[in-house]
């Protein structure tokens, strides 16, 4: 049996990942349960996102990766090899060669350590490419044209904005504000204002069901359940789209401060290019209400959310993987 080539969308919400000529064939959370006093690993993935705000003091939910990069090498490496070793590609005697995408703006001892991780989880040869170029192609961007295609890319820990032409990132910025920020945001305004504790999984809830980014863009209402911070009981509360609206204000305004900063250091025969083809958006953040709106009034330009946003990455890995061969030709990786 031989090994297959893979691809990873190593996030730091989650990792999804694309085996060739199978698609995508695994997508959990990036967490990972382990004992604190033995030091073992108990579960990983969602099966570890389940027990995140609900295990005993000696049993830890870690999430190894933070803002795109490892924070913790040895449980990363121990996550990959999980998840590697469950989509079970391995040959008898050969290793499956990795692609593995990574923010634009990390640095090179960053890219070593996630270089390391895989090769120790069972990786031959590991080759990383930047997430915005892989989730243009997994939008289905012709990005090896003369022409100018910019993606907005809002993962879990990074939003990586780029404009790419003939295959290449022209200019680029990466910030960490994502997804994991507004769960953040959505915590901290429900603690000041309501003097209410609630956990991770409420506030990412809050975000799907009621949050919406542009004003007057949605008007729901959730109850939502937690601690109160005055009487130590438990108490519950509604929240409306419109308080979410304010509470993201700041963090948004980050996402389009970076995404006007690659237009205004884009060649301008891209920049007309981007007016006829518009923005697309991808990454799980692409999903929170109004983003697409927001961006288009504050840009000027016509912006779209990516089919299937979340899984652009893991798709463009596939594609690159069908053209593995020609990039360790090149060398390009």
């Amino acid at each position: 049996m031989f090994s297959r080539d893979i691809g990873i969308d190593l996030g730091t919400a989650n990792v999804l990942i694309h085996v060739k000529g199978k698609g995508i064939v695994l997508n959990e959370p990036s967490v990972v349960a382990m004992d604190r006093t033995t030091g073992r690993v108990l579960e990983v993935g969602e099966a570890a996102r389940r027990m995140v705000g609900r295990t005993p003091g000696n049993i830890e939910a870690i999430r190894p990766l933070k803002d795109g990069v490892i924070a913790d090498f040895d449980v990363t490496e121990a996550m990959l090899k999980h998840f590697i070793n469950k989509i079970n590609v391995r040959g008898f005697l050969s290793k499956p060669r990795m692609l593995i995408c990574c923010p634009t703006n990390i640095t090179k001892v960053e890219q070593k350590a996630i270089k390391e991780a895989a090769e120790k989880s069972g990786g031959k040869k590991v080759y990383l490419e930047e997430e915005p170029k892989v989730a243009a192609i997994g939008a289905g961007m012709e990005i090896f044209q003369p022409s100018g295609n910019m993606v907005v890319d809002i993962g879990g820990g990074t939003t990586d904005v780029a404009v790419l032409s003939m295959g290449d990132i022209v200019t680029a910025e990466s910030i960490k504000m994502a997804g994991d920020n507004f769960d953040a945001e959505i915590l901290a305004y429900i603690k000041k204002k309501y003097k209410l504790l609630v956990g991770e999984r409420t506030a990412e809830s809050i975000k799907i069901n009621v949050a919406t980014v542009f004003p007057d863009g949605r008007n729901e209402e959730m109850e939502i359940r937690g601690r109160d911070m005055v009487t130590g009981l438990p108490r519950t509360i509604s929240v409306k789209s419109a308080e979410i609206q304010e509470a993201l204000k700041e963090s948004v305004a980050l996402i389009i401060q970076a995404a006007k900063s690659v237009l205004e250091h884009t060649p301008p025969e891209l920049s007309a290019d981007i007016i006829d083809r518009g923005v697309i958006l991808t990454g799980g953040g692409a999903l929170i209400h109004g983003i697409d709106e927001l961006l288009a009034e504050e840009l000027k330009v016509p912006v779209f959310i990516a089919d299937e946003p979340m899984s652009c990455v893991a798709k463009g890995t596939g594609v690159m993987l069908e053209n593995i061969d020609k990039i360790e030709r090149r060398g390009v990786i």
